[in-house]
């Protein structure tokens, strides 16, 4: 087993310079922050080198997704019994973007929701949160059927000619190959009706709201295809390593390998 590596927030901020990261630019970032090894200030110091690299100018987006806050039905509740699904539907909170908690999106994307100045989405279950120049435009009117597609956070993202950053994860935890899904044409291809809990007019309320099925199954394959391309640049960083990609080429070429190869 390989011994856990210290890493210092310098070390950080030249393994970001040394990806391509710059003033200015719009990042989509998704982190593991344990496969780095010791981080000295943990997530503080990974948000704090990720702003002070892009600067005032730049834009900071993160996952926040917040996806228990979906009917149990649609298994997310598979660790509870199906007899409490009643009470789980009555009493789970609406969703509030101030408080509501992120689900397994790890310790970074936590702490930057509550980060000073940084917006959150209103999708009670696939929200992102952004910090910086594009903020507001990322993440304003994050309508409740359009989760990833043109005019979500992540089309948003695209249309800024933005960036994706993964730090010790890999593509299937890259959440543009989605807007990917939702350009592409395939025969599978369908939507599904999910519903979640939102405060309406101070009542809470369940709401249905049909949205594209997408499951990410073929995500590690698409990226593996994608590096062979070489337009991802891989710095090490601690036990891990962090890859800085455009994002515009990785949703072109993600539509076009889904097109060539989904049934």
């Amino acid at each position: 087993m390989e011994k856990r590596k210290l890493v210092i927030p310098e070390d950080i901020k030249t393994a970001f310079r040394d990806a391509g990261i710059k003033k200015g630019q719009t990042i989509m970032v998704h982190t593991s922050l344990s496969s780095l090894g010791y981080v000295c200030g943990g997530a503080q110091s990974l948000i704090e080198a990720l702003m002070e690299c892009v600067g005032e100018e730049g834009t900071i987006m993160m996952p926040t997704q917040s996806w228990k806050n979906l009917d149990p039905a649609t298994g997310v509740y598979w660790e509870e019994p199906e007899e409490w699904w009643s009470a789980i539907r009555e009493y789970m909170p609406a969703y509030d973007k101030r408080i509501t908690p992120t689900n397994t999106m790890g310790a970074v994307p936590e702490m930057f929701r509550q980060w000073p100045g940084t917006i959150r989405s209103d999708h009670p279950a696939r929200s992102v949160a952004a910090w910086g120049r594009y903020a507001e435009y990322l993440t304003e009117n994050h309508d409740l059927s359009n989760i990833f597609g043109d005019g979500s956070p992540i089309g948003r993202l695209y249309e800024l000619d933005g960036y994706v950053l993964l730090i010790g994860v890999g593509y299937d935890k890259n959440t543009s190959l989605h807007l990917a899904d939702a350009r592409a044409d395939y025969p599978s291809k369908h939507t599904v009706v999910e519903r979640s809990v939102i405060e309406v007019d101070g009542q809470r309320v369940w709401r249905d709201y049909e949205t594209l099925a997408v499951d990410g199954e073929d995500f590690l394959k698409i990226g593996e295809a994608f590096e062979q391309t070489g337009q991802v640049r891989h710095v090490p960083l601690g036990n891990g390593s962090i890859s800085m990609m455009s994002q515009r080429a990785l949703v072109d070429f993600a539509v076009k390998w889904i097109e060539e190869n989904r049934k």
